[in-house]
């Protein structure tokens, strides 16, 4: 038998001193250069929070982009009245960060299972730095790390969590993609558009100004941080863009000649990439048990990585994803996962410590930037082709040498089957 609670002990140990060290941060004993990434909680969110506790929706503030449900994650500091708002939202945080790791390292001391997992996530928070507790995107991880274990043996609960995270802030609905057809598709998706009906009618009678977040966005530019941005950080490197760097619905962003045509052109890139993963569910001749997880992350990657936005903050989601493919063994994500944490300690440096050479694009800007987002073009070209490889080119090539070499990728396709029915 092996020491279990041996080797469990450095990962706990690890989890409560990198911890502290990150609630030292938000709670402001130490600094990180550069903004102040706490100042969203103790500010906007907390304006919101007055707002939405007296019964309706930020209505007159463009800042708030977010699906309904988020006024759940904004008000739950009300849930700990004994602390002033921030405090209590940063608590909430920790538990959030800690209920994850909990589950990874449960899943990951069962048969078959990996610590792997929790050592990504237990990595890959710290990397970020105080920003993975200042935005609620941690709660919203939350949410989908549990559905997506939850997702390999009880699909209904997988998409009733799924529904709720899609009401928190939309990209957890891309979970589903990677459900097996049949039964567990049916189940899972049907649960999802039901819980997720339920909440979007439930917030729209409670308040007025529920889907507001919908006009929000029309007038946005193309965010510093993202993929797209890097044409006109070169073009102001060289002199030769005449535009502006400015606050501009609550992120820092490029106005002026030719960011309509970047914008379109990275929302093409999305819908080709939505386009790939249609091509990809269609052609998929095996789904075993780490597909659900891995097809997860790709496209949350794949959608990440060609936004026209690309925030600190979207760096939890990945790391949530990476490390729930991670729980198993047979996981092919290890390089995209290890990609992936790399672009995380490199966006710490970009945003918030460098972030003034990433607003005047000079070269010490350009150099991050290049390598943060160079970095998850790479992980989603790779974790993309070993998607495809998997499920796609291997189960065909088997099928193409007889029926002798056929067996094996049935009982798998079987294994998977009864794990999510």
């Amino acid at each position: 038998m092996t020491n279990t609670s041996g080797s469990r002990l450095p990962l706990v140990a690890f989890w409560l001193l990198s911890r502290a060290v990150l609630l030292l941060y938000t709670f402001r004993v130490v600094f990180v250069p550069g903004p102040d990434v706490t100042t969203d909680v103790s500010v906007i969110y907390h304006n919101w929070y007055e707002v939405l506790s007296g019964g309706t929706y930020p209505l007159d503030d463009v800042t708030w982009q977010y699906p309904p449900a988020a006024a759940f994650a904004i008000l739950s500091p009300g849930l700990l009245p004994f602390l002033e708002y921030a405090h209590a939202f940063f608590v909430l945080a920790l538990v959030c960060d800690a209920a994850v790791f909990g589950l990874l390292m449960y899943t990951g001391g069962r048969p078959g299972k990996s610590y792997a997992g929790a050592w990504v996530w237990l990595a890959g928070i710290p990397l970020l730095g105080p920003t993975a507790y200042s935005r609620y995107d941690i709660m919203v991880t939350a949410v989908a790390v549990t559905a997506l274990l939850a997702g390999v043996r009880n699909p209904r609960t997988m998409g009733v969590l799924t529904g709720v995270g899609a009401l928190l802030k939309v990209w957890p609905a891309l979970l589903l993609v990677g459900t097996m057809r049949g039964r567990v598709t049916l189940r899972s998706w049907a649960a999802a558009a039901a819980s997720g009906a339920a909440v979007l009618v439930a917030c729209v009678l409670a308040a007025p100004g529920a889907l507001a977040f919908l006009t929000f966005q029309r007038d946005r530019g193309t965010e510093v941080e993202s993929l797209g941005s890097l044409v006109f950080h070169v073009a102001r490197y060289f002199g030769a863009w005449d535009g502006e760097v400015r606050l501009n619905y609550g992120s820092v962003e490029f106005l002026g000649p030719y960011v309509p045509l970047v914008s379109q052109v990275a929302l093409a890139l999305t819908v080709l990439a939505f386009g790939w993963l249609l091509l990809w569910r269609v052609r998929a001749r095996e789904f075993a048990t780490t597909t659900l997880c891995d097809s997860a992350f790709v496209a949350v990657l794949l959608f990440t990585t060609t936004s026209r936005v690309i925030s600190p903050q979207y760096m939890l989601w990945l790391v949530g994803l990476a490390a729930v493919c991670l729980v198993w063994r047979r996981s092919r994500m290890r390089v995209a996962a290890t990609l992936v944490l790399v672009a995380t300690g490199v966006t710490l440096l970009e945003f918030p410590i460098w972030f003034s050479h990433v607003v005047t694009s000079d070269g010490l800007g350009l150099t991050l930037l290049f390598v943060r987002n160079g970095l998850l073009v790479a992980a989603s070209l790779v974790a993309a082709r070993e998607l495809w490889r998997q499920t796609v080119t291997e189960p065909r090539l088997r099928a193409a040498g007889g029926a002798g070499t056929q067996m094996p990728a049935q009982a798998g396709q079987r294994d998977g089957e009864l794990l999510n029915s």
